[in-house]
């Protein structure tokens, strides 16, 4: 008894939520290693399956085939199945099945879901789900039906209408696969739709709102526009989103402005640059060549791509709130305040700490990646590699050309990257540690010199 205890004390909520995840990548490997799910009838090669399927269910876009020439309608309905479940959480779909059968929800199953979610506390979690079902249900159909009103007299209505799904789901769970291969050439995304306004703002407005977190949805649904009702985590999400989307669309269009949008209209060029201030918050997709931005806007994406979406969203990165609460501090140390404070609240230590351990972890392994890549093929372009691990741990999706030419090696580490993106870079670290009891004595404190 005393041994099965020990076992169940080791299966923490993080590695239930690791192993869970790997379940999904499991299972969808398989399904996409049958030969129904290619368009040749072929059995599709094992690295590559088990890439596509940790791709979708990490909700980030790389690929090694095109989406829409490789894989078959049974195959491409299996990696929206694994965005989907990706997107919100295999264990909110998992309690959301149990809601809707009035099935009992356990203590411990609720405290999964509030590690699973990124829940501030555990009471409540059960109506989060029910809000975030809703929710999703409602943008996702929206954005379905508005493009597929686009895509019905392109594809036809039956082609028209699965487009519609297929891309709403996408780009709501940050997903950043597409179907567009079989209509503006293989790996393509958005581009011959750089101009337009519906789907541009159709799919921006689901990344965003698939972005900013469950929390924040019901936080503005019980306050409606009463900004200060709002709690303080939606406070720092809102305002952080929206300096990023908008410093982010300048900041393009200033550095594109005589690159890939020069010859378009001013319409063009600002949509360009809003999506692409956008999609770099872990989306995916893009309406201009990846391949051919200035290298000052590949940093800015790669900055964007870090940073990512916010706590308990579909999206990844080190979030939001993490970047903006780092900030907060250096700041309150250049000023030599005491304690951190954001509108008008004091932050908890905790939350500092927590976030600083988010951004080196994130960061180291961001940098031995790009090492051992390097190292294994060192004819590729620095410049690429960092791009395509940032893209990867970030769940984010974008790349300029380069996952086609990685080795068996380089794939791996991307795959690792993707599936370390997705849990969270700390919960994939903590989850291979064992959490000890502070001891009742310390060493001594002796200062050393920073910086």
């Amino acid at each position: 008894m005393k041994f099965l205890n020990k076992i169940q004390d080791k299966i923490t909520y993080v590695r239930i939520i690791a192993v869970g995840y790997l379940t999904v990548i499991l299972v969808g490997t398989g399904l996409l290693m049958l030969p129904v799910s290619t368009a040749a009838g072929e059995k599709t090669g094992f690295l590559s399956a088990l890439f596509t399927a940790t791709s979708a269910t990490c909700v980030t876009g790389l690929v090694v085939a095109d989406t829409a020439t490789h894989w078959t309608l049974f195959g491409q309905t299996v990696i929206l199945l694994m965005i989907q479940v990706g997107g919100l959480g295999f264990m909110t779909m998992g309690v959301l099945m149990a809601v809707l059968l009035r099935k009992r929800i356990s203590l411990r199953t609720r405290g999964i879901l509030q590690e699973s979610m990124n829940y501030m506390q555990m009471g409540g979690v059960i109506r989060l789900v029910k809000t975030t079902f809703k929710g999703t249900l409602l943008f996702e159909g929206v954005g379905a039906l508005l493009l597929a009103v686009r895509f019905i007299p392109v594809f036809g209505v039956a082609k028209g209408i699965f487009f519609g799904i297929f891309h709403s789901i996408s780009a709501f769970c940050n997903g950043g696969f597409d179907l567009m291969g079989t209509y503006s050439g293989q790996y393509s995304s958005f581009v011959e739709f750089h101009g337009d306004v519906l789907i541009n703002l159709v799919l921006m407005a689901l990344v965003v709102l698939g972005g900013i977190g469950f929390f924040v949805w019901s936080d503005v649904k019980k306050n409606g526009l009463r900004w200060k009702k709002y709690m303080l985590h939606t406070k720092i999400t809102l305002f952080t989103t929206a300096v990023l989307l908008v410093a982010g669309t300048v900041l393009y269009f200033v550095f594109e402005n005589q690159n890939l949008l020069a010859g378009m209209s001013g319409k063009d060029k600002f949509l360009a640059a809003a999506f692409s201030s956008v999609t770099a918050r872990t989306a995916g997709f893009n309406t201009i060549d990846t391949g051919g931005l200035t290298h000052a806007s590949k940093l800015l994406t790669m900055l964007l791509m870090f940073i990512g979406g916010s706590p308990g969203s579909t999206a990844g990165g080190i979030k939001t709130v993490t970047t903006l609460v780092l900030v907060a501090y250096v700041w309150s140390n250049l000023r030599d305040s005491k304690g951190v404070h954001m509108f008008h609240r004091r932050l908890d230590d905790d939350v500092i700490r927590k976030a600083s351990n988010v951004v080196v972890i994130s960061l180291l392994m961001a940098v031995f990646a790009v090492i051992f890549i390097c190292f294994v093929q060192p004819t590729l372009p620095v410049e690429d590699v960092m791009f395509e691990v940032f893209s990867a741990i970030g769940t984010v999706g974008m790349s300029t050309g380069l996952t086609r030419s990685l080795t068996t090696a380089s794939r791996v580490v991307i795959i690792l990257l993707m599936y370390c993106g997705r849990i969270g870079s700390m919960s994939f670290a903590l989850s291979f540690t064992e959490r000890k009891k502070v001891a009742p004595v310390q060493f001594p404190v002796e200062k050393i010199m920073i910086g």
